[in-house]
């Protein structure tokens, strides 16, 4: 995917008319958080439908919709995903699939993210196979729902996809890094809580040890998130922690996450 050039908006009603049109058509990507949230996600469903020949998924997957609890844009998000997935399968449309998965917008390839954690079929080590791409995605939007969309299924796989998850940290891609963190967050944000990592951190060593001093702020931030999140149910263990890496890695970054990691406990 290409690197998104444009700035985007400060507010909804900033966005220029047309700008928005194309969003909603599925013909640009969103260029910061403002375009992201301002996106009709129905009315992107259903020109991406009208554009591939597939107005019958439509109705479906809009009840999903309607059917929720609570329609914020990452429950829509879902259950687009989700829908799309059902209709996919249930027409043996594996073509959609591909589709989706490789789509100029980035709300589409959102939605794609969820064919993959929603199929019960992948165990764990397929589905973190092919989440893999979606977190190295170029969008920052793909990057956060991708590790949403398999969480659930990585905590109820928990010693497996560390295993996994451990191996990824040396990989040159900041964001792939960056995922193996983020997705198993103690608390997390928007989701569930993994509650065997919130009583045992530990667990997740394999993975928070290579990355004590890694050069990526992006990935620096989510290690000091992770560790501040473990210091809320298991404090001792962040200070006994932080305090080995502070006699054992004496570099910026590594001050930098443990400040992070901390900074509940030093309140």
């Amino acid at each position: 995917m290409t690197e998104i050039k444009r700035k985007g908006a400060r507010s909804t009603k900033d966005i220029p008319t047309e700008i928005l049109a194309q969003l909603n058509r599925g013909e640009i990507e969103t260029a910061n958080l403002v375009e992201w949230l301002a996106v009709d996600q129905k009315n992107l469903l259903e020109n991406l439908l009208t554009q591939n020949k597939r107005t019958d998924y439509l109705k479906p997957v809009l009840t999903k919709i309607e059917h929720l609890k609570k329609q914020t844009v990452n429950t829509i998000n879902e259950a687009i995903g989700t829908g799309l997935f059902e209709q996919a399968i249930k027409n043996k449309d594996s073509d959609f699939l591909t589709i989706l998965s490789n789509h100029k917008a980035d709300l589409v390839r959102c939605w794609a993210t969820y064919t993959i954690g929603k199929n019960e079929q992948l165990n764990i080590t397929e589905t973190l196979k092919q989440i893999q791409p979606f977190s190295a995605d170029n969008h920052f939007g793909v990057r956060e729902i991708c590790w949403l969309a398999v969480r659930t299924k990585i905590a109820q796989n928990l010693t497996k996809s560390i295993e996994i998850l451990s191996k990824w940290t040396t990989n040159q891609d900041e964001n792939i890094r960056r995922f193996t963190t983020e997705a198993t967050r103690p608390r997390g944000v928007w989701c569930e809580h993994i509650e065997e990592l919130k009583q045992n951190p530990e667990l997740a060593l394999s993975i928070l040890e290579p990355l004590k001093s890694d050069k990526s702020k992006y990935v620096q931030d989510s290690v000091g998130n992770w560790l501040n999140d473990a210091s809320k149910t298991q404090p001792n263990f962040v200070k006994e922690l932080c305090k080995h890496w502070e006699q054992e890695s004496d570099t910026k970054e590594t001050k930098y996450i443990i400040k992070k990691a901390l900074r509940t406990i030093n309140k």
